[in-house]
């Protein structure tokens, strides 16, 4: 699964199912032992858990790259490896 950002102790991935409809733009985010997967239209959770802290900065993250998700959301759709994001600092 490929990484496109790395920030706080969490990391971004996107990345291909093949065989599953994909219905919602997403990605994942993960830290320690937990994961999470966000909306990209509205940096909302949609499944999973992150530690609180961890969480806000994953969505204000998200809220700042929206159209560079989308555009890496688009290379994964049309089966191409997703371009790294800019980390918070």
């Amino acid at each position: 699964m490929p990484e496109i950002s790395r920030f706080f102790g969490v990391i971004i991935r996107m990345y291909w199912e093949p065989n599953v409809p994909r219905n919602m733009a997403h990605f994942h985010a993960y830290c320690q032992d937990e994961c999470a997967v966000f909306s990209i239209e509205t940096s909302e959770l949609i499944a999973g858990s992150l530690p609180k802290r961890h969480l806000r900065l994953v969505i204000a993250w998200a809220e700042l790259h929206r159209e560079e998700l989308l555009e890496d959301w688009k290379l994964i759709d049309s089966g191409r490896e997703p371009k790294c994001i800019k980390p918070l600092q």
